[in-house]
């Protein structure tokens, strides 16, 4: 493929030996548009042309774009710039800003949507210094959804990328992922780049053009008879075999300097004679390198500063800014331009009105390079305050001042602080990172210098929190450090120790800050900090010490502003966790919200909002923490926080749902989560928390093989992490070796996990059901201190005093009891499980009382809770449950009967009945008296209330629909 140019400036385009390469464009666009508004699936794809430079691929695209363009085709078109390799989304923006360029503000706003806050900085719709940060993948997952829309909507579209090598690490993070979805959409994605010049960030952009089978197409030099057919096409067909040979050889058949090479031979005049072929070699020097500098320098110093300016400027050099630069006034300008162009250094006018560019990526690459360093760094100066006074904002001039030598200059510390701010609010903490690490080498004055420390830390605290240890504490070092400041510093820094597992650390910076600081709101929120961090910590060695302090100072609080609710929120999970009554724990949790506690606040976390809710599941009340949940991830979705807060939410999520008996959303959801975590990190707490609940999940539902393949997949059970999670791993692993039927195994590490939390007081087996998997695994070796543990583990649960603690103990007791022991404990499990909104667990003692009945000779009583085990356990989606009801039952020999649950939320009206009197305080005899029906009845549908609205007695007042709650029942049998 070549490009020849005349002198007036007119192009004419002839591709040579790239046949191959349109015949599969070709076909991928017959697909594209043969497809697209015919009501089929769309037929999307990826082509990606690889090539090193000179190859073709810049004119490749060129006509991939006039095809497209041909076809009706949509064209969204950006090319990556060598100088502009670090400013982030740059490519992103040019792709974009066209199409939302071209409608007004309420429009894009109609068109973004909810993503408007979360995407509009990254394509420099806003600036970006104001609101709460979005997360690298929020920003990406926005563009999923803009991209996605506008193919769906302006069907067919070619999406294309020139130069990706040059792209920025933000557009190719987002394009790598983004592209696999191109399939499914009526979008046709092109590429072109140098694989050899592909940055070390772009590896997952590298493997993209090799998934599902397929790979780049690499471009090849020309031929000699491809060199010899240019020669004749521009010099005639007087041209004999041995000259166009020797331009062949003296190119190695790259197609741009082969071009170049017949140009200089026509604008010299020169016979195309192998006589000539002497002469070949000095033009053959001028296409490339030194030799096209010193063609540029024959041009004079008016044209090599304006071609110095235009390589410094990139993108934004346009002809003011440039000769601005280049200190070229108007005639002399005008007069550079021209030579230039006709020289084929620079471009002939292109679409945007005074644009330069140069003809060819090479020439602005060799160009760039012969600028002298002094002259370099003086020139990027000069054009970061032309970009700053041209209002081109802050992250324009910050390119140029990372080139910049440090001259203690406090406007480029402003323009660099500036633009990390905006990189922040776009999603891009790296190019906030390099920013600030710049500034702080300018150096700052010296009452900014823990101010640019502090940014700097929080710039990579999700990329590189070890880093961010070293800055905020250089921060705190610093003497000129105002009291705010200080107590912003030290939370950060905790928050860094503990996400690189230094928890002991975290929660001694905030104790010491406690006691240092003179201010009385400071004191007392890093003794929240101290509480948090000390509960996370797996070797805190005085824990009971700990709850004690937090307990006399949760009763002495007067006020309740933002640390005085945290404190209650830490209290609230510090009595569940301990085992104190459920009613103190729920007590604090009320008083914790009052006021509320969001999810979002930067300045606070989102680890104690998420105990208080998770102290809602654990005290039988799931359907509040699942209500708590769902607004905390609306919150993390629209501040663009979709990287670890979105795990957790996700996961923990599922993990209510699990509590509730809704395995396979529970599942769903968790999966979910998982996947979020693998992509922010390995040996994360997000992947410890996910992997541990969905191998609950998966035991749960009978999949044993599947959850012994997750755990080896991530090695979990290998490693114990050294921050608190839940549930905890130790004790998932061994039920996983419970399953598998490896007792001996799981004896020895549930007996490890009591001596871990018992000297530390966290004794609930809601939290850890250490003893009653432990008596469960020794029940045939040890039948007595199996009983002990079993019984222990009920005296607990029967202090803590909720139906499902108290259910799930007797299970576990019954089940390493004998005789009519054994029967009344499981009786009593299930009346207690049937009390509280456990429908998983509920299920499980249904299915074993029945079994019980119908070996000690009572096939009509095994029979009803058999059957009511069936439906629960199908209901729940607990396969391998289910499969064992049927089994008991057909040993009985009974034939389980159609299935009557209907799996719905929604409560009948006669569970709405006995609800609502129940929720007045009713006790059962008064329902049943009132409605006319027997007890045992009301039992049965306040347990289905319980099991829908995810909730014990005690909570249903605050989950009944508002508006039938009260005295007034209309419309519900008895009234």
């Amino acid at each position: 493929m070549a490009e020849t140019r005349g002198r007036g400036g007119y192009s004419r385009r002839t591709l040579f030996e790239r046949d191959d390469e349109l015949l599969l464009f070709d076909s991928m666009l017959n697909d594209l548009c043969g497809r697209a508004g015919e009501g089929s699936a769309p037929n999307g794809g990826l082509l990606a042309i690889a090539g090193s430079a000179g190859l073709g691929k810049t004119t490749l695209v060129a006509e991939v774009r006039r095809k497209a363009a041909a076809r009706g085709c949509t064209l969204l078109a950006a090319r990556g710039n060598e100088q502009e390799e670090g400013v982030a989304f740059h490519v992103v923006r040019q792709l974009v800003q066209p199409v939302l360029a071209a409608v007004s503000e309420e429009e894009r706003r109609k068109i973004l949507g909810s993503w408007y806050d979360i995407v509009a900085p990254a394509v420099g719709l806003i600036a970006g210094g104001s609101g709460v940060a979005p997360d690298p993948q929020g920003v990406r997952d926005g563009l999923d959804w803009l991209v996605t829309r506008f193919a769906v909507q302006n069907a067919p579209v070619v999406l294309v990328v020139d130069d990706a090598h040059w792209a920025d690490e933000e557009t190719l993070a987002w394009l790598s992922s983004f592209a696999l979805r191109a399939s499914d959409l009526p979008l046709l994605i092109v590429v072109a780049y140098r694989p050899e010049e592909l940055p070390r960030h772009a590896a997952e952009f590298r493997r993209l053009a090799t998934r599902h089978g397929s790979r780049p197409l690499d471009l090849t030099p020309f031929t000699p008879a491809a060199v010899a057919d240019l020669v004749r096409n521009v010099l005639g067909e007087g041209a004999d075999e041995l000259f166009s040979r020797e331009c062949w050889a003296l190119t190695a058949g790259n197609p741009y300097e082969a071009v170049e090479l017949v140009a200089r031979i026509r604008d010299r005049g020169l016979k195309p004679q192998y006589v000539n072929a002497g002469e070949l070699r000095e033009l053959a020097s001028a296409v490339r390198g030194s030799g096209l500098i010193e063609r540029l320098e024959r041009l004079g110093p008016s044209a090599v500063r304006l071609t110095w300016a235009v390589a410094v400027l990139g993108t934004d050099a346009d002809r003011d800014m440039s000769a601005g630069v280049a200190g070229l006034g108007a005639e002399e300008m005008a007069d550079a331009v021209e030579r230039l162009r006709e020289a084929r250094i620079l471009a002939a006018p292109q679409d945007i009105p005074g644009r330069l560019d140069f003809f060819h990526p090479l020439v602005g690459t060799a160009v760039y390079r012969s600028i002298p360093a002094a002259m370099r760094v003086a020139m990027h100066g000069q054009a970061a305050f032309s970009v700053s006074e041209a209002g081109l904002g802050a992250t324009a001039a910050a390119r140029h001042i990372l080139e910049m030598h440090p001259e203690n200059d406090r406007w480029a510390v402003r323009q660099l602080r500036a633009a990390a701010r905006d990189y922040l609010r776009a999603g891009a903490p790296d190019a906030a990172r390099r920013c600030l690490a710049r500034a702080l080498r300018e150096p700052p004055a010296l009452e900014e210098r823990a101010e640019v420390l502090f940014e700097l830390g929080c710039s990579a605290l999700l990329n590189e929190p070890a880093t961010t240890v070293n800055h905020l504490k250089a921060a705190l070092e610093e003497t000129e450090l105002a009291p705010e400041l200080r107590e912003a510093i030290t939370y950060r820094l905790a928050q860094a120790l503990a996400h690189t597992d230094r928890m002991a650390e975290a929660a001694d910076i905030v104790a010491a800050e406690a006691k240092r600081s003179t201010s009385a709101s400071t004191r007392l929120r890093m003794q929240a900090e101290t509480f948090q961090w000390n509960a996370f910590r797996a070797d805190e060695e005085d824990s009971p010490a700990r709850s004690r302090r937090l307990a006399k100072l949760a009763d002495h609080l007067t006020t309740r502003g933002k640390a005085e609710r945290y404190i209650l929120g830490l209290r609230a999970w510090d009595a569940m966790v301990r085992g104190e009554p459920a009613e103190t724990a729920l007590r604090y949790a009320e008083e914790a919200l009052e006021g509320g506690l969001p999810w979002t606040d930067e300045n606070w976390g989102f680890e104690v909002p998420v105990l208080v809710a998770l102290t809602f599941m654990y005290c039988d009340q799931p359907g509040r923490a699942d209500d708590l949940f769902t607004q905390g991830i609306a919150e993390c979705e629209r501040k663009g926080w979709r990287g670890a807060h979105l795990s957790f939410g996700l996961t923990l999520l599922g993990y209510i749902k699990f509590h509730r008996g809704r395995l396979a959303e529970g599942e769903d959801l968790v999966h979910s989560g998982l996947r979020i975590a693998d992509r922010v990190g390995q040996q994360i707490p997000a992947q410890w928390f996910a992997l541990g609940i969905l191998i609950n999940i998966l035991l749960a539902r009978g999949r044993v093989q599947e959850a012994q393949e997750l755990s080896d997949r991530y090695n979990y059970g290998q490693v114990v992490p050294n921050a608190v999670v839940y549930p905890d791993s130790e004790a998932v692993y061994s039920e996983l070796l419970i399953a598998r039927g490896l007792r001996t195994d799981a004896e020895e590490r549930l007996r490890a996990v009591g001596r871990r939390l018992e000297p530390r007081g966290m004794r609930n087996p809601m939290w850890c059901p250490w003893r009653p998997l432990l008596a469960q695994t020794i029940a045939h070796t040890d039948p007595a201190e199996a009983a002990a543990i079993a019984q222990e583990a009920l005296d607990i649960a029967r202090r803590f005093g909720t139906p499902g603690a108290i259910g799930r103990a007797l299970h576990a007791a019954a089940k390493v009891a004998s005789g009519a022991d054994s029967l009344a404990m499981m009786a009593e499990a299930v009346r207690q499980l049937e009390r509280s909104p456990a429908a998983f667990e509920l299920a499980q003692a249904l299915v074993d009382h029945g079994a019980m009945l119908s070996r000690a000779g009572l096939p009509q009583d095994a029979a009803d809770l058999l059957m009511r085990g069936l439906e629960s356990a199908a209901l729940c989606g607990a396969d391998a449950l289910a499969a064992r009801a049927r089994e008991e039952l057909a040993a009985s020999g009974l034939r389980p009967l159609q299935l009557r649950t209907i799996d719905s939320d929604l409560l009948t009206s006669q569970e709405k009945a006995v609800a609502h009197r129940a929720a007045q305080g009713w006790d059962n005899r008064r329902i049943a008296e009132e409605l006319g029906t027997k007890e045992r009845t009301v039992e049965l549908l306040l347990s289905g209330a319980f099991r829908k609205l995810g909730t014990n007695r005690d909570g249903l007042a605050g989950l009944l629909p508002q508006q039938t709650r009260g005295t007034g029942l209309k419309g519900v049998p008895g009234h």
